[in-house]
């Protein structure tokens, strides 16, 4: 998977019909300063290495390697 870039975000925002979103806001989901949010490529990585995973190894009640206990 390709690395998140601000020119993709632009394009979705402007070609979809949603609400509106400010540069910085797009800037924020790129490279958070604010260290409020996960970083939004962060997501698509940890949403990637989940797809990737054979889960048939993994026993029904067992928590994915990183994931909460209990």
């Amino acid at each position: 998977m390709k690395r998140l870039e601000r020119e993709t975000l632009t394009r979705l925002r402007d070609q979809m019909a949603s609400f509106g979103w400010s540069d910085a806001e797009l800037d924020e989901l790129i490279d958070p300063k604010l260290g409020v949010i996960t970083a939004l490529q962060d997501l698509l990585d940890d949403l990637e290495r989940m797809r990737r995973t054979d889960l048939g190894f993994i026993p029904p009640n067992e928590p994915l390697q990183g994931g909460p206990k209990g």
